[in-house]
């Protein structure tokens, strides 16, 4: 069998990256204004990580030759504006397991953090402050998982220890997981008045923009906590902001509609509200598991395997 060819455009040296197959022409780019080569010569492009849609579709329309767009993301719709360019066949492919530990590890601190008021203690540190008291704990808390992919899993492997209550979880439809039914989003007003913790995880979707808008938020039950750790626009800012204002609902954060999130915005000095900057999937765990999903996909094309985690196929 004969080994594909052509340029790969990555955004780590490809000497950066074990078990890489030799026969293709490996291009560094990540997302820098001048392109590493020709883009009509790409046949696989992995898309810079964490630029804007802008950066990571600009060089799609002068890609003719192109077969596998990869994503280094769980999400996709950083990419969905430029797959219009492509011809059809192209495979979209996200990264499936890349930023599962790291994501659900900060699902868990926004949650533990923001139950035992840890925001408001690093502020009376700052001011020599002693700020004692009664906090909240994790432990007979019940949590509502929305998004039961990888990472939703993951969120509540890492819930199991801390003794929290009943956890229960819902994805686009309803399924069994080996911890037990998966509910519809269908289900969804039922179960909100009964979680005190609100986990979204979701993707970006035309179901989901806008999911955790007004009357979303006003099933969820006084003092309860809503954890974002999807994208921005799943949660209507409007409609949360009334919530935090309140006093009624916490947040805690690490995505925001808009993002980055603009100097004086009112989202920044909202009450009960802790924010983080969009770094669920980037820590010290990414690098790795990304150039291990590379090789692996890379290895597979060479070899005219089928790419594993497509999530389209342009028509």
């Amino acid at each position: 069998m004969t080994s594909k060819t052509g340029d790969v455009w990555l955004p780590f040296p490809a000497d950066e990256i074990a078990g890489l197959p030799d026969s293709f022409r490996y291009r560094l780019w990540d997302g820098e204004e001048d392109f590493p080569a020709d883009p009509a010569d790409c046949v696989f492009y992995v898309t810079p990580y964490m630029k804007s849609p802008e950066v990571t579709v600009r060089p799609l329309a002068a890609m003719p030759a192109l077969e596998v767009v990869q994503t280094l993301t769980a999400g996709i719709d950083h990419v969905m504006g430029g797959l219009g360019h492509l011809r059809p066949g192209v495979r979209l492919c996200n990264a499936v397991g890349v930023h599962t530990a790291s994501t659900a590890e900060l699902a868990l601190t926004l949650t533990l953090a923001s139950l035992r008021g840890i925001p408001g203690m690093v502020r009376g540190q700052d001011r020599e402050e002693w700020r004692g008291g009664f906090y909240e704990a994790l432990a007979d808390k019940s949590v509502l998982i929305v998004g039961y992919g990888s990472i939703g899993s993951a969120i509540e492997d890492r819930l199991v220890p801390f003794e929290c209550g009943p956890v229960t979880r819902v994805a686009r439809s309803a399924r069994t997981s080996p911890r037990g039914p998966v509910h519809a989003l269908a289900d969804l007003p039922g179960l909100l008045p009964r979680a005190d913790v609100v986990i979204l995880v979701t993707p970006l979707t035309d179901a989901t923009r806008g999911l955790a808008g007004p009357a979303f938020l006003s099933r969820m039950k006084d003092g309860a906590l809503l954890v974002n750790v999807s994208r921005g626009p799943v949660v209507d800012t409007k409609a949360l902001l009334a919530e935090l204002e309140s006093g009624r609902l916490r947040a805690a954060l690490d995505v925001t509609d808009p993002e980055p999130l603009p100097a004086g915005h009112p989202l920044w000095h909202a009450p009960n509200v802790l924010i983080t900057p969009h770094v669920g999937g980037s820590s010290s765990a990414f690098e790795p598991r990304a150039k291990r999903l590379l090789a692996r996909q890379l290895g597979r094309f060479a070899a005219g395997e089928p790419v594993e985690h497509t999530v389209l196929i342009t028509e």
